[in-house]
């Protein structure tokens, strides 16, 4: 098995992962599709041939073509090995956020996705509790959770 790369329209690579999920339910060259946080414009495709690639990314909307050239798993090993940041942020802290169009707002942690570096934010001066998803770097923690 080989893998090989396909280039698509920058920020839809998710609707052409769903594309050609659907597509390579029904084709048995392909083992694995890999569209790795942070990289734009490229996904991984594992697969048997450049033909099975080519085939089920045949008339998918985004897609800009499939680099014929193999890649080697050393090459692109560092964009799929999870490296969790070490975070001080906990579920039920008070944060300030400190970025965007809330700066300045308190909310309350709900969520936290440290694998995508984002925490999802309920503001506490709302009159609803509306879930806002921000990135870590934009909020700072003013008040931590009682913990036994």
């Amino acid at each position: 098995m080989t893998i090989f790369t396909i280039r698509t329209a920058i920020g839809r690579e998710e609707q052409v992962v769903d594309f050609l999920s659907t597509n390579a339910e029904k084709s048995d060259g392909i083992h694995a599709i890999l569209s790795p946080h942070g990289v734009v414009g490229y996904i991984f495709i594992e697969a048997d041939s450049v033909t099975d690639v080519q085939h089920v990314s045949y008339r998918v909307p985004y897609v800009r073509g499939v680099l014929t050239k193999p890649v080697t798993i050393d090459a692109i090993d560092h964009l799929i090995e999870f490296k969790p940041e070490n975070v001080d942020i906990q579920l039920g802290d008070t944060v300030e956020i400190i970025g965007g169009p809330f700066k300045g707002e308190r909310g309350r942690v709900t969520r936290l996705k440290t694998e995508k570096s984002e925490v999802i934010v309920e503001l506490l001066e709302a009159a609803v509790p509306i879930p806002i998803t921000l990135n870590l770097d934009s909020v700072k923690v003013v008040g931590k959770e009682n913990r036994e």
